[in-house]
């Protein structure tokens, strides 16, 4: 139950930050509408009535590459001349 709600929380979250930062543009294109209800002796009854419809219009991401140049350092490994400088290197 915890998990639902967390989750519902998070998407009410994401479309309120997408409504706020442009990313998200909802605009109601049909209103709703309360159905008609009568009630007699015989039971009750509904007719008519109509759900709001909406209309979303979302941002878009484009995704390219460009050709860069890296400078990429080069590493230089030197091995000891020989055994004496090995020791006095590790000496010191």
């Amino acid at each position: 139950m915890r998990a639902i709600l967390l989750i519902l929380i998070v998407v009410v979250l994401a479309v309120l930050i997408g409504i706020g930062t442009g990313f998200l543009d909802v605009s109601q294109t049909r209103p709703a509408q309360v159905p008609n209800v009568d009630a007699t002796r015989g039971g009750v009854t509904a007719s008519g009535g109509q759900t709001p419809a909406f209309d979303i219009e979302t941002g878009s991401v484009a995704v390219g590459t460009t050709r860069a140049n890296v400078v990429v350092p080069t590493v230089q490994v030197r091995p000891p001349d020989d055994q004496a400088n090995a020791q006095a290197n590790a000496a010191q």
